[in-house]
């Protein structure tokens, strides 16, 4: 049975408008068609791992809004542990305007609103549930504070940790140091590892660096380009799934909720992040975020219409 993961990090309302082509500056064309939905790294990355069967619980922060209890209400949907989940009064929930083009890119903004206040104060009030746990999994939605004390805390009680560290920021390196395994796309990489990653061969050399700091495992997202394993014993590469997209919004998501998910169960990296490619290419096919996420029948399904 997979086991119990938790998730310290963001929610976001996903306020999801689909364009022909981006406006210029000071330009307002029509779009074709808006859908709003639940988001937000941490919450994409808990319900990917949940609809694929693990127990998972969220610790974060919504606000006193229209969207706090819609939000609260989908983690129960998908059996999330919402516990932790509070209400921050006075304060609005995070929101995430997202613009898709025809291609299936998108552009995003992020306003975090609540998620500002979660603070290591809230990952010692969850201590003893969080103990419970397997994973813990970390995006850089919320203050860098909490993320750092939470893999501090982390590592005193031996529980392996997975940080996406995304958005890009700069990071401390004895901290990321803790981590078991470290998620960055290829921006990322650069910014952590303050080395040029142009090519492969330059994102294996950025990704060495980081594991000679103490990181066990890198796991480099390259999207179309599938992903890089990276640890000090060897390096591999991850091929892509190839797929048409029709939106690739919180397609990261999906490859590392899934990945943790499937991690959990099996403690085979390497099947895991096969698995997980497969995964997030079948949420690009479909739009929106969470609800392009396959649940655990639909994606046996498809992995098994995949081998034959």
């Amino acid at each position: 049975m997979p086991g119990r993961i938790a998730v310290v990090g963001s929610n976001m309302v996903d306020l999801i408008s689909y364009v022909t082509r981006m406006p210029d500056r000071g330009e307002t064309i029509e779009a074709p068609d808006f859908r709003m939905g639940c988001g937000g790294k941490g919450a994409n990355q808990a319900v990917a791992a949940a609809k694929l069967g693990a127990a998972v619980m969220m610790v974060t922060k919504v606000g006193d809004d229209i969207f706090a209890d819609n939000t609260i209400a989908n983690f129960r949907r998908f059996g999330i542990d919402t516990k932790h989940v509070e209400k921050v009064p006075g304060t609005s929930s995070g929101v995430a305007p997202i613009f898709v083009e025809p291609s299936g890119e998108n552009s995003i903004l992020i306003i975090k609103g609540a998620n500002a206040h979660l603070l290591p104060a809230d990952i010692d009030r969850a201590a003893e549930d969080l103990k419970t746990c397997d994973l813990i999994l970390m995006q850089l939605e919320v203050p860098l504070e909490t993320v750092y004390h939470t893999i501090d805390f982390a590592r005193a009680h031996g529980i392996e940790t997975i940080l996406n560290p995304a958005p890009a920021a700069p990071l401390d390196p004895a901290q990321v140091s803790k981590v078991t395994f470290l998620t960055p796309n290829q921006t990322e990489l650069a910014l952590i590892s303050g080395m040029p990653v142009g090519d492969e061969g330059q994102a294996i050399a950025a990704a060495r660096s980081l594991i000679a700091s103490g990181i066990r495992t890198v796991i480099v997202t390259l999207g179309s380009k599938g992903a890089l394993l990276v640890t000090a014993e060897a390096v591999s590469h991850v091929p892509p799934v190839k797929v048409t997209p029709k939106d690739t919004t919180g397609a990261g998501d999906a490859f590392i909720g899934s990945f943790a998910r499937f991690y959990v169960e099996s403690r085979d990296v390497a099947a895991a992040l096969k698995l997980a490619a497969l995964y997030a290419a079948d949420s690009i096919t479909k739009p929106g975020t969470q609800t392009s996420y396959a649940t655990a029948d639909e994606f046996e399904a498809l992995r098994r219409a995949t081998v034959a």
